[in-house]
């Protein structure tokens, strides 16, 4: 299992943006703070964070007609 990130490894990220980022990120999270306690009230259902399908599946069918040919 990957180390779980914290605060302090994004923060050189953080430092690199323009200020008009940093403010819309920080109104982000103070906006994703209020949403904690509805979704704690809120009950997970079973499957929220299941892992049955591979990440990066994705349905090709309907593609082929924008195939380039070689």
């Amino acid at each position: 299992m990957a180390t779980p990130l914290t605060a302090s490894d994004f923060w050189p990220l953080i430092l690199k943006l323009p200020h008009e980022e940093c403010v819309r990120l920080a109104k982000l999270a103070l906006r994703a703070g209020a949403d904690g306690a509805a979704y704690a009230a809120t009950p997970r259902s079973t499957d929220e964070f299941s892992a049955d399908e591979e990440p990066l599946a994705w349905d090709a069918e309907g593609w082929a007609e924008f195939s380039a040919s070689r």
